[in-house]
């Protein structure tokens, strides 16, 4: 039964892998002239374009782009036919930090295919567009004196099926935010009596189940991989499926109008809870804590970091809920980007700008005092590089950041590597 639980968990990891890093037969191919991608304000960009089948550039293709920059509208764009097999936009240039995205498609067999390539104009210079408010930190500490109050109550439940000859693996839940809500997530404990680090990993957005951090247990740390939504992690996946179009359907969007009904303030607390209970594990070294998450969770890790300051050290690949304001000021914002295009009356935007401040990841970022290993792309889409520049550059921790240029809202797994290898040189693994 073990063996065929670890074979499932390693398909589902690698259907999940395929399904972000897909090759195509057909490919729009974008570059800029630059090889590192990088260019001085003022500097001009040049774009190649090849569409290649079988690797093999393909003439009289017909293509569409745009050239816009960070999210925002298009500045150039135009329908034209490769006769050649290559294309070379001139796309201008930027006087002001951030990135200009070019957008290439054409159709293969009645399927769109997309290429795009970002040139990045003095991204370290980027400056989140998030005000901290003056009662930030009265705000989040008068929201863990609550949960302080609220009793833990904590419950396991061992997962036979998933235990393995080092690890004892649990359901585990404790009660947060308020009476009765709770926070679940799998605990996996080193079977050998000792002393050990511990590894919090906080999850992307989404509604799922989830299988723990077993591998990395088993090289000698504890692990709590927990789920924000307050519901069991070991349900049928169906269930999780109904929620996400019924009860949980655009919770990132929920009472952006009230700071203290905001969905990721319960959130936050049950991260902040999570590390609470960590710590208070027996089999806890007592000085070695991780954050580990990508996009939403690569959000909280930094989050967490700040409202617990028993945490160690931070792994944030491309940070959600980041400077979420930028589109106010001419610019992208982070995911969910609750202010792109937005119909709101000006009152009701000017609240939810507001209440979003206390929850922004820029605010937080501020204030970290851990190390900090950081991940982002070019290409990314969903949590667009202006915004995670934005929380990257105002760390004054030690910090180190690993860029993919290529690379859209993922990550390739010889940079998830890369990252366990920090957290295991972290903990003296």
């Amino acid at each position: 039964m073990k063996r065929l639980f670890f074979i499932f968990i390693s398909f589902c990891m690698a259907a999940a892998l395929s399904a972000q890093l897909q090759e195509r037969m057909v490919k729009v191919n974008v570059v800029p002239d630059h090889v590192d991608w990088k260019y001085e304000l003022g500097e001009k960009v040049k774009f190649n374009v090849v569409v290649t089948k079988n690797r093999v550039p393909q003439e009289n293709v017909t293509v569409w782009y745009e050239v816009a920059q960070d999210m925002m509208h298009p500045l150039l764009k135009d329908t034209i036919v490769l006769e050649n097999g290559v294309l070379t936009l001139d796309a201008g240039t930027m006087k002001t930090p951030g990135f200009l995205r070019c957008r290439v498609w054409t159709k293969y067999d009645g399927r769109t295919v997309e290429g795009r390539a970002t040139a990045a104009f003095e991204p370290e210079k980027i400056k989140p567009t998030a005000v901290l408010p003056n009662d930030f930190n009265t705000f989040w500490e008068s929201a863990k004196q609550e949960n302080v109050r609220i009793p833990m109550n904590v419950k396991l439940r061992l997962l036979p099926e998933r235990c393995t000859e080092k690890v004892n693996v649990y359901e585990w839940n404790v009660q947060n935010y308020r009476l009765n809500s709770r926070v679940y997530g799998i605990l996996c404990v080193p079977v050998k009596p000792g002393k050990y680090p511990a590894l919090l990993r906080v999850p992307g957005a989404g509604v799922r189940g989830y299988a723990g951090a077993i591998v990395e247990a088993e090289k000698g740390m504890i692990t709590l991989e927990i789920g924000i939504h307050g519901i069991p992690v070991t349900l049928e996946p169906s269930v999780y499926a109904s929620l996400s179009q019924g009860g949980l359907y655009r919770y990132q969007y929920q009472n952006w109008d009230n700071r203290d009904e905001v969905y990721y303030k319960r959130v936050y607390m049950g991260c902040v809870r999570a590390v609470d209970y960590l710590c208070s594990m027996k089999e806890f070294d007592g000085s070695n804590l991780l954050v580990q998450g990508g996009s939403q969770g690569g959000a909280l890790a930094i989050v967490t970091a700040v409202l617990n300051p028993r945490v160690t050290g931070v792994v944030s690949f491309f940070p959600a809920l980041s400077d979420l304001s930028g589109y106010e000021k001419g610019r992208a914002g982070g995911w969910p980007h609750l202010f792109r295009d937005s119909t709101d009356a000006v009152e009701i935007r000017k609240k939810k700008l507001e209440v979003s401040s206390y929850y922004d990841v820029a605010n937080f970022a501020k204030q970290l005092k851990v190390p900090v290993f950081f991940y982002l792309g070019y290409n990314d889409m969903v949590c667009p590089p202006t915004s995670t520049f934005s929380v990257y550059n105002v760390i004054t921790s030690p910090k180190e950041i690993v860029i993919m240029e290529e690379a859209e809202h993922y990550a390739y797994p010889e940079h998830w590597s890369q990252a366990l290898q920090w957290i295991y040189s972290k903990q003296g693994m």
